[in-house]
């Protein structure tokens, strides 16, 4: 796949929203190595340790600090960029804290996409968009059924809510501006990526699994698990990115078959619990214990959650590469190198071209 996504990408313009984030800063490499040219927007890194200072980021895109709520800034990155394409990663991406924060999260999530795509519809160039929401995005029932692409949206709390009322904004400037019947009038072609949770090397935020591990683990404390029977579709973080390159190919290609929304997760049966996860994280590392630190008062989060990706699998000929042992190793790997002291700018490339098979 990595020589086709050359191909496609080698010498283009992306603009990615969210580079400084963790899935950004991998998505960042990629491009990279993909010969891309790539003008960033997001916050500036929160912590001296977060990837894209690891991949000194700046030296691989233009990066313009700015928020996703600033309409004008927006507008003016894209529109003097003039992108090929555009990836949408830039989010407030975290449960709990959407509790402490849900307006902010909504004008983040929601509103924040639509100047993205205020932004767009000024682009006077064909551009293919791929924006990222999350599973997330499903109205949850609880229950093993894997979600569907055309399932009902919804969401109990403000970050999951948020993103389905990204996804209702996205479909109304598809229906309204983006309209693909009048493509040959405006050529944008937009479609939505759904991912499950991801992990992999360079992820330091708060009230994430691997992260908390990490942390525990490193300093010779048990780790701590809140929801330790909750069930997540979890995926190396490359998974999912190498489904939105794919899906941006695909998108530049063929505009009228591709511009809907695409499930990027693992295999139906091979989800872990929380429990699973960390078992297997500790078990990677070499050593370490947890134990269940239950809060009753602690705010919902969802239990059970599966996404069905026979759509991807089927219509962009992506399969997950990594089941979730690889994906625990490939994680646990990395975190070991950084606290090695090895280089693991050079670790992540490394495995980034171990995992397309270059």
């Amino acid at each position: 796949m990595f020589n086709y996504l050359k191909e496609i990408y080698n010498g283009k313009k992306v603009f990615v929203t969210g580079h400084t984030g963790f899935k950004g800063a991998w998505l960042l490499k990629v491009l990279n190595l993909l010969g891309a040219e790539v003008m960033g927007y997001a916050l500036a890194p929160q912590n001296e340790h977060d990837l894209y200072y690891t991949l000194n980021g700046d030296t691989l895109c233009e990066s313009v600090i700015a928020d996703l709520r600033n309409r004008d800034e927006l507008k003016k990155a894209v529109l003097g960029f003039n992108p090929d394409f555009i990836f949408h990663l830039a989010a407030q991406p975290l449960v709990r804290l959407s509790y402490q924060i849900p307006a902010e999260t909504f004008e983040v999530n929601a509103i924040g996409t639509a100047n993205l795509l205020d932004a767009l519809a000024e682009l006077n160039k064909p551009c293919s968009a791929v924006l990222i929401t999350t599973d997330k995005v499903y109205h949850n029932n609880e229950w093993d059924y894997p979600y569907r692409e055309n399932d009902r949206l919804g969401g109990y709390d403000p970050y999951s809510a948020s993103k389905a009322c990204a996804e209702l904004v996205i479909d109304s400037y598809r229906n309204s501006f983006f309209n693909i019947s009048s493509y040959h009038r405006h050529q944008k072609a937009i479609a939505v990526g759904r991912a499950g949770n991801v992990i992999g090397g360079g992820d330091w935020a708060k009230d994430r699994l691997i992260p908390d591990v990490i942390r525990a683990l490193s300093a010779d404390k048990p780790v701590e698990i809140r929801n330790p029977d909750a069930v997540r579709p979890w995926q190396h973080v490359l998974e999912p990115l190498g489904g939105y390159l794919l899906l941006g190919a695909k998108l530049a290609a063929q505009p009228e078959l591709f511009s809907q929304a695409y499930n990027f997760g693992p295999d139906v049966n091979d989800v872990l619990s929380v429990h699973e996860m960390t078992v297997m994280a500790t078990k990677a590392w070499g050593n370490g214990s947890f134990e269940v630190k239950k809060n009753a008062n602690q705010p919902h989060e969802a239990g059970l959650l599966k996404l069905d990706i026979s759509k991807a699998r089927a219509q962009l000929n992506w399969v997950p590469q990594l089941d979730a042992t690889r994906a625990v190793e490939f994680t646990i790997a990395w975190y070991k190198k950084f606290h090695e002291n090895s280089d693991v700018a050079k670790y992540t490339e490394e495995q980034i071209l171990n995992y397309f098979d270059v």
